[in-house]
């Protein structure tokens, strides 16, 4: 494998691409806006960034960002664009990566878009970093599903409930039959439900239903706060006989994120909130496809990616490729695969179409109101959604599967 980084953009610029390429370069490796003593052609030839790859893909007549050089008014070019930079110059460093990769080059004037599409790594980061610890295997044995998608649900309201409310609520869906419950992402250590009391008063509930059933239900405590307030509540979720732990990556931010996957015992529950800031303008920001790669070298089992028709702007071929990515290796010999999430407003209506897209069932599905919306409780929410994923992997239409699953007939007869 190349000892060398490589990072695709898609880049908008008055310039002449080839130009502003290596303005790119420059900036983020040996370069400055002027030549200086001691970058020599040796210093050049060991540590600038190349380019690698640039085609032309289209051109415009506005910039898509204010504060870019015009170039006289001619118009302002698209272009894919890859660069590379040695491995010594940073080492298998995710921080350094992100500063290498990103740094400053969203700042620079002679560009009015510029997005990170994707990465690729040397075989050093999978010996640096821990990856995925549970990843698809690990989280099916301990939910105890051997194959379909995990069904899961989050705790709603996301706030308000104090411990014994959110515990009787979980009792409500441990009895319905549900395989994975998560915390909403504001729902942390506030004083209306301090973590601990939230995770003493659940466990108490999930324990005792384990010791009546058989069946250990998931729950994926939110436990972001700063690196030793995630390693003590990481620490009494393990304790306590917990089986996941979640946290929010642009909350605890990437080192936080390190930090917490060296250190879990656990499966880690990535949330992704904060993501649309990150990517919702078409020429600025990220591509999922990159970004997940920092988290899931980093630790992260379970990776948000929205789902099909869901509540956000997203659409559904986004939703489906970042799902794809996190079921693709990132190393021949480390895949570092993690279990996507398809969530927000997910229904018995996409499983059919989710299979078909993805081509597999290794996936974490949470519904809130597609559960415990159901007009006969939540318990034909849970069913309904398993009427539906099996319908969905026997190729049966879902109206015809409907006709002696009440559960699934209940649901489609619901109002959305």
């Amino acid at each position: 494998m190349s000892q060398r980084i490589e990072a695709d953009y898609l880049i908008e610029t008055a310039l002449d691409p080839r130009a502003a390429a290596e303005i790119m370069a420059g900036e983020q490796s040996s370069g400055t806006f002027t030549e200086i003593p001691g970058e020599t052609a040796e210093l050049k030839a060991r540590s600038a960034a190349r380019t690698e790859a640039l085609e032309v893909v289209e051109y415009c007549s506005h910039p898509s960002l204010p504060g870019a050089d015009s170039g006289g008014g001619q118009g302002y070019a698209r272009a894919r664009v890859t660069l590379s930079w040695p491995l010594d110059n940073i080492g298998p460093s995710l921080p350094n990566l992100m500063a290498t990769v990103a740094g400053n080059l969203f700042e620079l004037r002679q560009f009015s878009g510029l997005r990170i599409e994707d990465i690729r790594l040397p075989a050093a980061f999978a010996d640096a970093y821990p990856g995925p610890k549970f990843g698809i295997t690990g989280t099916r044995w301990l939910c105890g599903v051997e194959t379909g998608p995990v069904i899961g649900t989050i705790i709603k309201p996301s706030v308000g409930f104090g411990p014994d409310e959110t515990a009787a609520l979980v009792r409500t869906l441990a009895q319905s039959g549900i395989d994975f419950i998560k915390d909403d992402e504001l729902q942390s250590d506030g004083p209306a439900c301090p973590f601990e009391d939230r995770v003493r008063a659940v466990m108490s509930v999930i324990e005792a239903h384990a010791d009546r059933t058989g069946k250990k239900v998931m729950f994926a405590f939110n436990l972001t706060g700063e690196i030793d307030e995630m390693r003590r509540r990481h620490d009494l979720v393990l304790e306590l006989g917990g089986t996941c732990v979640m946290a929010s990556l642009n909350s605890a931010g990437l080192a936080g994120m390190i930090a917490l996957g060296r250190h879990s015992q656990l499966p880690v529950h990535a949330h992704r909130n904060g993501w649309g800031y990150l990517s919702r303008a078409p020429m600025l920001g990220w591509s999922y496809i990159a970004w997940q790669k920092f988290w899931r070298l980093a630790g992260a089992d379970h990776m948000h990616v929205n789902g099909l028709q869901n509540k956000f702007c997203e659409p559904g071929e986004s939703s489906i490729a970042s799902a794809r990515e996190c079921l693709t290796p990132m190393f021949r010999d480390k895949p570092c695969i993690s279990m996507p999430v398809f969530s927000s407003g997910q229904t018995v209506r996409q499983p059919h179409e989710t299979l078909k897209r993805l081509g597999t069932a290794d996936l974490i599905y949470a519904a809130g109101g597609g559960i415990m919306g159901h007009p006969d409780g939540p318990a034909a929410g849970v069913q309904s959604l398993r009427d539906a994923w099996d319908a969905a992997m026997r190729d049966i239409p879902l109206e015809t599967h409907a006709v002696d699953h009440p559960a699934l007939a209940g649901a489609l007869g619901a109002k959305s």
